[in-house]
């Protein structure tokens, strides 16, 4: 590797408060810089009140432009043996000024999820039609992340049925990909002995940022069709809903009679989800892992969700016993944890299963550098072997390429 040096081309500054893609973004930080990678961390974003302060921590934040040559004078000073792409979208804005520009630098795709899965399903759900992979393809913003991902050297999935869909549906060489889960600290005896008992817990959570268009559709759910179900049966209780980014229509939906309470953004979200009863999930679409899910695991909160909730978590056979689908079995289910001490403990046992079977093995993040040392190694070869990544790069140069410098050159002229 000609250098240490590492430039994440980030679609947001770091959110690791507010957003699972935060703290997924920080984990791979962490990874980096305990391996003495010097970080350069560049964005289009405006900083705000959620954003992690990376300079505290020794990395170079630089704010970047879209369709203009500055980014190129950025990239040749900086010379970064590395360069990660923060969700396809980087990738199609910058990919091809930093191929044309630093041909030896490793490309590296970190999708987060995939993106038109989130899309499609979402389509799915408002025209009540069935999933199916021949229309996932066909759609625009498919072929267009599945083109990112052949353009780059490797692409880092999140979630085990995104990488499996990838590779036997969508044919993409498993060179090409890599699976990078959520690392967690293991959930040992002392960590659970802690834990807050079932006694002394009260209320529901629902915890997720309100720019996520998943998140939303689940509180909607909540709203109109499951909490009116729970909180019949218990009158007592209390569901709260925390995030930033929650648009007026939620926000109005705070209501102290219901008990459906709008609590707004969770600094500390370890200490809410430690002290509630239950962790609702209740997702009809998305994509990847979801973050609050394990976060409640983590916690020692047993979750209710449903089958797009588990997804991509291994042996998901075992998280039967938390999901549901329907409105009426997902809110009977809660009613009966809520209330039932014995069968609340064996959905907590098997969050603590899940976080160390599937989420605690730091092996992962050194077979993770020892692929980067191998394609580094052998980056001419690799790109060789994958034949459409390198049309799709001479493409990508060609089109992407005359597009941005018109757009600049429109720029510059108003």
């Amino acid at each position: 590797m000609k250098s240490n040096k590492v430039l994440i081309l980030g679609l947001n500054w770091p959110e690791p408060k507010a957003t699972a893609a935060g703290i997924r973004m920080m984990q791979l930080i962490h990874w980096f810089l305990e391996k003495n990678f010097q970080i350069t961390f560049a964005s289009t974003a405006a900083f705000n009140d959620y954003s992690a302060d990376l300079t505290g921590m020794g990395i170079d934040q630089q704010p970047i432009k879209l369709n203009d040559q500055s980014f190129d004078d950025f990239v040749l000073s900086l010379d970064p043996s590395i360069v990660i792409f923060d969700r396809f979208i980087m990738e199609e804005q910058f990919g091809w000024r930093v191929a044309e520009n630093l041909p030896e630098a490793l490309r590296i795709l970190d999708t987060e999820d995939l993106h038109s899965l989130r899309s499609y399903r979402e389509k799915v759900l408002l025209d009540q039609k069935l999933f199916s992979i021949p229309d996932w393809l066909s759609l625009d913003i498919t072929k267009r992340e599945l083109a990112s991902l052949f353009r780059s050297d490797l692409s880092v999935i999140i979630s085990k049925f995104e990488i499996e869909l990838l590779h036997e549906k969508v044919k993409i060489n498993s060179n090409l990909l890599f699976y990078l889960p959520f690392i967690y600290e293991e959930l040992t005896e002392n960590i659970v002995e802690n834990w807050l008992p079932f006694e002394e817990r009260k209320h529901f959570v629902f915890i997720g940022n309100g720019k996520h268009a998943p998140n939303i559709d689940a509180i909607l759910w909540l709203n109109r069709t499951i909490w009116p179900i729970i909180r019949k049966s218990l009158p007592e209780s209390e569901l709260h809903i925390y995030g930033p980014y929650m648009p007026e229509r939620i926000l109005n939906m705070d209501n102290e009679k219901t008990g459906f309470r709008i609590k707004g953004w969770a600094k500390d979200v370890a200490s809410v989800m430690s002290k509630a009863k239950l962790n609702l999930v209740p997702l009809r679409f998305g994509a990847g892992i979801k973050g609050k899910l394990l976060e409640g695991f983590r916690n020692g909160t047993p979750a209710i969700t449903t089958s797009v909730g588990i997804e991509g978590i291994d042996h998901t056979d075992e998280l039967k016993l938390c999901t549901r689908d329907d409105a009426i079995s997902f809110s009977n289910l809660a009613i009966e944890l809520y209330q039932n001490n014995d069968n609340w403990k064996k959905v907590q046992n098997l969050g603590i299963d899940i976080i160390n079977k599937h989420f605690s093995n730091e092996m992962i993040k050194e077979e993770f550098f020892g692929k980067i040392f191998e394609l580094t190694t052998n980056l001419n070869q690799h790109r060789a072997a994958n034949i459409i990544g390198g049309i799709l790069t001479h493409s990508s140069l060609q089109s992407t390429k005359y597009l941005s410098k018109w757009i600049e050159a429109k720029n510059k002229m108003n």
